[in-house]
């Protein structure tokens, strides 16, 4: 994985993960990892449609 800006989602969700554990709601972690994402630095939007 070479990509800088994968790189850095992936950590943040891997110490999201660390801090938080296994088994709660996702719309806990979908808070935590945007939060986490804020504090690196990152434009988070939520939910966006794809098409």
């Amino acid at each position: 994985m070479s990509d800088p800006l994968t790189r850095e989602i992936i950590g943040a969700a891997i110490e999201v993960h660390k801090l938080l554990g296994p088994g709660l709601l996702e719309s806990i972690y979908e808070e935590a990892l945007c939060l986490e994402l804020e504090m690196r630095g990152m434009a988070v939007e939520r939910r966006c449609a794809l098409m």
